[in-house]
């Protein structure tokens, strides 16, 4: 005897697991894209302190006049991204609508663009750190003093104390559970861990972000956001319904942006790497 048992398809899409992005609280908007695609900021030098010639015969008792540099920096935007794909009318009618448009659009900006985007910045950030040291292995006895140390340098570089980010992969916030040493305030209010901010340690929040998106042997990071500048220039995605020659949806995207650190500012960043 034979029974065909029945097959059901529910209206049910097995989604991936992503992250929302975090690199907000990083990074900042300071300077506006709008109409340019690059940007120039002035940096401008000081002159030196002089011991005033209160009885010198001549009249420079003030000093010699230094003449001051006014040198530009410039930003432009590099990343000017794309995609494209599209949903035949058959194809969404005949799986119950799970195919469609706006779902799919969606899925792509969280699965695709967006880790896109943090990855890229995150990348910028340490490769222009300020502050590199070494790379060490971090463990549960050492990754206090690490930190204490990226504390240490942005204080001694004048970094503003108030905002200061410090960025961990899950395998490192693991050793800071670990770690005797370590009291992280976790009473965070409900803006802050809508973010991601998991602690606070010494004065900065605690970012975990997933290591897929950190370059590789990413140990932490300490930074200010004043540092990097991370402008989106321009987002824009269509749906177009049965356009010419296409019988279903066609969904186009493009997103142009970058990331700079600003030379002034680098040693706002702190990155530290860990031995493979």
């Amino acid at each position: 005897m034979a029974i065909d048992l029945v097959a059901k398809y529910l209206p049910y899409v097995d989604e991936v697991f992503t992250q929302e992005s975090k690199k907000e609280l990083l990074t900042n908007h300071d300077f506006t894209f709008d109409g340019a695609h690059t940007v120039k900021v002035y940096k401008i030098s000081t002159a030196e302190m002089n011991d005033y010639g209160r009885y010198d015969a001549g009249m420079q008792r003030y000093g010699t006049p230094q003449s001051l540099d006014a040198t530009t920096e410039v930003m432009t935007l590099k990343k000017d991204r794309s995609f494209a794909f599209v949903i035949d009318a058959l194809d969404q009618e005949e799986t119950a609508q799970s195919l469609n448009g706006a779902s799919a659009l969606a899925r792509q900006l969280r699965e695709v663009a967006i880790p896109e985007i943090d990855t890229y910045t995150y990348g910028v950030m340490t490769e222009g750190a300020g502050y590199k040291p070494a790379a060490v292995k971090l463990t549960a006895s050492n990754v206090y003093e690490e930190i204490v140390n990226a504390s240490a340098a942005l204080d001694d570089a004048l970094v503003p104390e108030s905002g200061r980010v410090l960025v961990v992969t899950p395998a490192t916030f693991l050793l800071m559970k670990k770690c005797k040493d370590i009291t992280m305030d976790t009473d965070i209010g409900n803006d802050m861990r809508i973010k991601g901010v998991i602690a606070n340690l010494d004065g900065a929040a605690t970012l975990k972000i997933a290591a897929a998106r950190l370059p590789e042997n990413f140990g932490f990071m300490l930074a200010h956001p004043c540092a990097t500048v991370a402008p989106v220039k321009l987002e824009s995605y269509n749906t177009h319904v049965d356009p010419p020659g296409i019988s279903g949806t066609l969904v186009e995207g493009r997103i142009c942006y970058d990331a700079f650190v600003l030379e002034n500012k680098a040693k706002a960043i702190y990155y530290q790497a860990t031995t493979a």
